[in-house]
């Protein structure tokens, strides 16, 4: 169930897409996306688990892997579909139900935006849509930091509480993990968790 947090935060992307998908569409990732491509067979199926604007749909279409993605602001859904050509479901992340599915699961700054308590029922989800051995991206905005800020929700991920969690679902292995600056313009004295995952076989 979407609780009031959720609802403003995908109330923003609605309301701010266009500006959001003009900062972030054009933004380099391929360091972080070639990576995590590294971990995944040729021709992979990823799901791009939150796509926004549909940055990453779109390098990883172009690249030759089956990308389906979701998102649970519709008009985050449309920018993707005409930004990366690829079909967007509509949904919200708890609403995930595919089993054994994916290769990889691309979640880029997206389930940041659930509360902390939402997040092991959500990577449990993840983990029964991943194949064996499947291969998960997440990132977070580095700290304690939980609740609103700037309008939306964010839960915001340090090493120590990574751990707490994924040994509350002890379904992933921790595979990699950078701390990384923010690469949008003006934007590079934030800094970001990101970890790569696979799920257990």
């Amino acid at each position: 169930m979407i609780n009031q947090n959720n609802n403003a935060t995908l109330d923003f992307y609605d309301v701010n897409a266009k500006e959001f998908a003009e900062a972030t569409q054009n933004v380099d990732f391929s360091k972080i996306q070639d990576h995590f491509l590294e971990f995944l067979p040729e021709h992979a199926c990823i799901l791009d688990y939150g796509c926004g604007a549909g940055r990453d749909s779109k390098c990883f279409k172009e690249k030759g892997y089956l990308v389906e993605a979701m998102d649970g602001s519709l008009e985050m859904c449309k920018a993707t579909e005409a930004f990366a050509k690829v079909k967007v479901k509509h949904m919200l992340f708890q609403e995930l139900k595919e089993n054994s599915r994916y290769d990889g699961i691309w979640a880029c700054s997206s389930i940041l935006h659930l509360p902390y308590k939402e997040l092991v029922t959500v990577f449990g989800l993840m983990a029964t849509a991943l194949k064996s051995g499947g291969y998960v991206y997440t990132s977070f905005k580095y700290g304690e930091f939980e609740g609103e800020r700037n309008g939306r929700y964010f839960t915001d991920m340090t090493e120590e509480k990574l751990k707490k969690l994924l040994q509350e679902l002890n379904q992933f292995q921790v595979v990699d993990l950078q701390i990384s600056t923010d690469v949008r313009p003006g934007r590079g004295d934030e800094r970001w968790l990101n970890v790569i995952l696979q799920k257990s076989v």
